[in-house]
Parts: structure tokens; C-alpha cells; sequence
């Protein structure tokens, strides 16, 4: 089985760029045309928030527009750019969104259990985590022992860049998720959206990874302090591999035109 992860896509309205400059609908037909053109094709596509800028509903229907091109099912959760009504009622075709509170839901029949979690506080910056959301979650783990796989937007780790750890993270629920996830030795990956960067840590008993934006990147500075920027490093696609005997294999596909394939010789 093979998943492809988009995230962080930050679509506005058909023809509008993003700060003036970056067309985030255009970077993310490109993706979807890249996710397409895979060899072996992806099963699923799991798209980890900031699927639009504002919440807004011409932005829904622009990305709603632009993902019906997809070949394969997609599953769709909030970053904290989005708004979980207007998500909602962008896409009544999706059965697996919960008609009203967390968008928060599980996939079955397929070789790994996969389990969407909503970090959403709406208006602002950071996620949380709070009873509801930790409680339905732990739930949802006693119910099988099968491989799963959780995403979710905000990473819940510090990961080395001091405003996305400082002002943006996943400010409550943090611990109590890892401890839900260390009784659950099944847990083969936490996949998160957010930083921007493709990132990956040992936590909580299991791996969390992130996956890289669509479109613009956050600049890779680790210093302690440091304002945060952009850049327009090459967007990508995490491609999770489920391979029987080995587990959960990640890939990171760019996106954009580059020399080769060629023999080495």
C-alpha cells in the first residue's frame, strides 16, 4: 500500500497569489498532476491541513476543484488556517467528515488503520489537544491492534525552528497524546503537516514525521530566536510505503521538472 501526504497548500481563490507572489493553486496542480504520475500509484492521498489561507468558501471550492483531478481518494483534515464548517460544507461528498463538532475520523479496510485527528483552535495560530479529542482518540486505539497510522496538522514535538516551537506548536495535549500512544505499540507513525520542512523524530515510542509544503517552505535556521521566513525550496510529497515484514517506509518525491532519470555510468 502506498499513501501520498500533501499538506500546507494554502490555497486562496482561483487566480489570487498567496502574499502577492506564491500561486499556491498553481504549485498544488502541479502536485496533484506529480501524485497522478506515479509509478506505482498512490492508494490514498492524505492532505494534513492549511488546505486553504483564509477559511473562506471560494477557497474551499477552489481546492475542491483543483483535487478532483486526484486519481485515487483523498482525506482531509484542518490546519490552523482553515475553518471547520466551511471545510465542511465544501465537501458533502466526504462521508468520513463528521456532520458537526472535530473533524476527527477513522479509515478502515485498507492494510493499515488510519486515524485523522483535529489540532484546530480556531482564529489562531497554534493546536490543541483537549479532553474530547484525546478521549475519542484513545477510544478509537482500544478498538484494534491492527498497524495504524495517526495525522494530524501541528506536530506535537519541538522541532528546533523557535517560532513554530514558541508561538505556533501544539500548545495543550502534547504529553497526554504521547502517553495514549506509548500504550499502543501498534501507532507505526504520527504524520503532521505545519513547519513547512520534512522532518522526522523518535517519539512517544514510534516515529512523527513531517511532511514538506506543497508550494513555499519554511528556511531551515536553527537558531535559537530567529525570526521565521520563507523560501521557495522545491515543493514535495511524502510517500508512505506499507510493506509487509518491514512496516512504514517514507519517501520524499519533489516536485518540478529536474534532469534524469539516467543510468550511472
Amino acid at each position: 500500500m502506498l499513501i501520498a501526504q500533501i499538506t500546507d497548500m494554502h490555497l486562496r481563490g482561483e487566480g489570487e497569489l498567496l502574499f502577492g507572489r506564491v500561486d499556491t493553486t498553481g504549485f498544488l496542480e502541479r502536485a496533484v498532476a506529480h501524485v497522478n504520475g506515479l509509478d506505482p500509484r498512490p492508494d490514498v492521498v492524505l492532505a494534513t491541513g492549511d488546505l486553504v489561507n483564509d477559511g473562506r468558501p471560494e477557497q474551499y471550492a477552489n481546492l475542491k476543484r483543483v483535487l478532483s483531478a486526484l486519481a485515487m481518494p483523498v482525506y482531509l483534515i484542518p490546519g490552523n488556517h482553515d475553518a471547520r464548517d466551511a471545510m465542511r460544507a465544501a465537501f458533502p461528498g466526504h462521508g468520513y467528515l463528521p456532520a458537526e463538532g472535530f473533524l476527527q475520523y477513522t479509515v478502515e479496510g485498507l492494510p493499515v488503520r488510519l486515524i485523522a485527528l483535529d489540532t484546530l483552535v480556531e482564529g489562531k495560530g497554534h493546536g490543541e489537544l483537549c479532553d474530547v479529542r484525546l478521549a475519542w482518540l484513545e477510544a478509537r486505539l482500544a478498538e484494534s491492534d491492527r498497524p495504524t497510522l495517526i495525522f494530524m496538522h501541528h506536530p506535537p514535538f519541538a522541532c528546533g525552528i523557535s517560532v513554530m516551537d514558541d508561538q505556533y506548536g501544539l500548545n495543550e495535549g502534547g504529553e497526554r497524546l504521547a502517553e495514549i500512544v506509548r500504550r499502543h505499540p501498534n501507532v507505526e507513525r504520527v504524520m503532521c503537516g505545519h513547519v513547512h520542512r520534512p522532518i522526522q523524530v523518535r517519539w512517544a515510542g514510534t516515529v512523527a514525521s513531517i511532511a514538506p509544503s506543497t508550494a513555499h517552505q519554511a528556511a531551515l535556521d536553527l537558531r535559537p530566536g530567529a525570526a521565521l521566513a520563507m523560501t521557495m525550496e522545491p515543493p514535495g510529497v511524502a510517500l508512505h510505503q506499507w510493506r509487509d515484514g518491514t512496516g512504514l517506509v517514507t519517501h520524499l518525491s519533489y516536485v518540478g521538472d529536474y534532469d534524469g532519470p539516467r543510468p550511472f555510468r
